[in-house]
């Protein structure tokens, strides 16, 4: 179970500082000068780099089910490794955001989670820019799907470039949120959905299923493309020299 509790300590951390610079330092309680879109987009990025670099020997430190169902599709892990890092991560999460909700319910700014939420994904009226369902779905999948050609990319073991690979994964993530807040809060990962709307209940819960769904079929898409070398560099370096017309 080692690995398993690495992915869910690893994934309490990207949720609990991730959402939590939503909630605690993005103006979620009260608090005037808020650290913006970009300050959250770091804080989910730097996160995925801290955990890349402790518990990434241990476990990979994949910290989401769509990255761990692109292994998988991949060729990398197997499908019952699948299921137990999904469920650890899950549970990972739902303890993150559990841990922001005590922690925000014990500001004295004043918190309250229907009027600010507490981190959860969502789309449509009222929700950031209130793009459509469509929107958000081909949002989610095309950005879970750069994600995991990325991740899948540098983490190859003939052609990968492990030294950076963690700072790359990084500041994917980082990208993908500076575009996908306004969006749809940036999912990409159906566990750091899942926990926030736990608490959230009501709409995020409701719209729940896209933030699973999505990720997951993007995920799929990008582990395809890497397993059939659409999107992987050849481990022959010759073939990268001798150029598509050889």
């Amino acid at each position: 179970m080692k690995r398993e509790i690495a992915e869910a300590f690893g994934t309490f951390v990207l949720v609990f500082f991730g959402v939590g610079s939503a909630v605690l330092a993005g103006g979620g309680i009260g608090v005037a000068d808020s650290i913006s879109i970009t300050g959250i987009s770091l804080a989910f990025g730097i996160s995925v780099v801290a955990m890349a670099y402790s518990i990434g020997q241990v476990s990979g430190a994949h910290l989401n089910p769509a990255v761990s169902l692109g292994a998988m599709v991949a060729g990398r892990i197997d499908q019952k490794t699948f299921i137990s890092y999904s469920i650890a991560q899950t549970l990972g999460a739902i303890l993150a955001a559990f841990a922001v909700f005590i922690i925000a319910k014990n500001s004295s700014g004043g918190f309250d989670i229907a009027a600010h939420g507490i981190g959860q994904n969502g789309y449509g009226a009222g929700y950031g820019g209130e793009f459509n369902v469509l929107g958000a779905f081909l949002f989610e999948v095309i950005a879970t799907m750069v994600f995991i050609v990325v991740i899948l990319g540098v983490t190859e073991e003939k052609t990968g470039t492990p030294m950076f690979a963690g700072l790359v994964i990084g500041l994917t993530l980082t990208m993908i949120h500076l575009v996908g807040i306004t969006v749809t809060g940036t999912s990409v990962n159906p566990a750091r959905s899942i926990g926030p709307a736990l608490f959230a209940g009501g709409t995020a819960l409701a719209q729940l299923w896209l933030f699973i769904v999505a990720p997951l079929l993007g995920a799929f898409a990008g582990g395809m493309l890497h397993k059939l070398k659409v999107t992987s560099p050849p481990a022959n370096t010759e073939e990268v020299a001798s150029g598509p017309e050889a």
